[in-house]
């Protein structure tokens, strides 16, 4: 009797072990994907922002261009395609469309180049990549469920939409401000809680093939729609303003 419970007790390290692996993996592959849309965004971001001929593409004389708004809202548009058609596109053709998703989303965050100065756009990505990194370790090593927490996070998302929309309407700087701390909160605690989300889909095992690389790049757009939005927070927050 004593043998078989240590026959089983060794069995379920052994699972737990290559469980643990697998997220580990799965995960890898997350933040390398995740690592490298981000590099595509701020290499166009800058491409465009040192460019006066392609920013001219963009803004014209009388304000936005058309291909200014197109390039202004087709991340969105790109984001909810690929989470409409994660179930039926292959693998390669939903990173086709992260890799063309992250260059527009690069040509959209050139605009922050005319606001902010390029000093406090590059420490507010500093200190974006500090607290998106120590959240992901949070969400990653704690073994607090972090389910509840997640769902006020969402709430608080859903909250900021709204009143992002109401303050279109009323122009409250104050409003603006208050949203802009409430995203940071709320981005940051999301970022811990996708982390632990994803390594627990990577610790299931159970997936292969196209469907583990689609899960991998569905959840590398996620942590980068997390670091992305905390760091636009973070700048409207703390970055300064051109004269």
């Amino acid at each position: 009797m004593f043998t078989q419970n240590q026959n089983t007790f060794s069995g379920y390290n052994e699972v737990t072990r290559d469980n643990a692996t697998v997220s580990r993996t799965f995960m890898s592959g997350v933040f390398s994907w995740m690592a490298v849309a981000l590099a595509i965004s701020a290499f166009t971001a800058w491409l465009f922002a040192s460019s006066p001929s392609l920013m001219s593409l963009l803004i014209g004389a009388n304000g936005m261009t058309f291909l200014g708004w197109i390039v202004m809202f087709a991340p969105l548009g790109f984001v909810l395609l690929i989470s409409f058609k994660f179930n039926t596109l292959p693998a390669s053709t939903l990173a086709l469309l992260f890799g063309i998703y992250a260059i527009l989303m690069g040509a959209s965050l050139s605009f922050i180049f005319l606001i902010y100065t390029l000093g406090s756009i590059a420490q507010t990505f500093v200190i974006a990549t500090a607290m998106f990194g120590l959240m992901a370790l949070v969400g990653y090593t704690t073994k607090t469920d972090l389910t509840k927490f997640g769902s006020l996070m969402i709430m608080g998302l859903f909250g900021i939409i709204i009143a992002s929309v109401v303050n279109i309407f009323m122009g409250s700087s104050t409003m603006d401000y208050v949203i802009s701390i409430i995203g940071v909160l709320v981005f940051t605690g999301l970022t811990a809680y996708d982390v632990q989300k994803l390594k627990n889909i990577g610790a299931n095992g159970q997936m292969g093939g196209d469907l583990a690389k689609k899960a991998t790049i569905m959840g590398a757009l996620t942590l980068y729609l997390d670091f992305i939005n905390l760091f636009l927070f973070l700048l409207r927050l703390f970055g300064s303003r051109r004269d």
